[in-house]
């Protein structure tokens, strides 16, 4: 097997603007679109993401430890940079810290079971040829 994708849920009211948000901001393209889901791809990688619709009340106490994860030289302050973009467009959007050098944006009214990390590229530097 292969890994293809990733799924995560989102609150369909906030659902646009999180796409948007990926779109715009970070240069996400659309591969896919159902009724329900979207499936995500940032030119140059390979591993995509779906989100689905959710309208589940219900948000997961510990969602801090489930994240789709991005590297940045300046995590904290590309994080700041979304964080602003979905506060422009009516969403409330936090950012928080690991560590010194993990980060991480929730908003909570949009994001069912995960946040966004924006970590230091050495972070990923694990030493293991793919």
């Amino acid at each position: 097997m292969i890994l293809n994708h990733v799924a995560n849920r989102l609150n369909p009211a906030h659902f646009e603007t999180v796409v948007g948000m990926l779109r715009d901001c970070l240069g996400f393209v659309e591969l896919r679109r159902t009724e329900r889901s979207i499936w995500l791809r940032q030119p140059g990688t390979n591993v995509d993401l779906q989100f689905s619709r959710s309208d589940t009340g219900h948000r997961d106490a510990d969602k801090l430890r489930s994240q789709v994860a991005f590297l940045s030289e300046t995590p904290r302050e590309s994080l700041d940079a979304l964080a602003e973009w979905l506060r422009a467009r009516g969403l409330e959007a936090a950012v928080g810290a690991y560590s010194e050098r993990e980060f991480y944006l929730d908003a909570p009214a949009a994001f069912v079971d995960f946040v966004i990390e924006a970590m230091r590229p050495e972070l990923a530097d694990y030493g293991v040829q793919a």
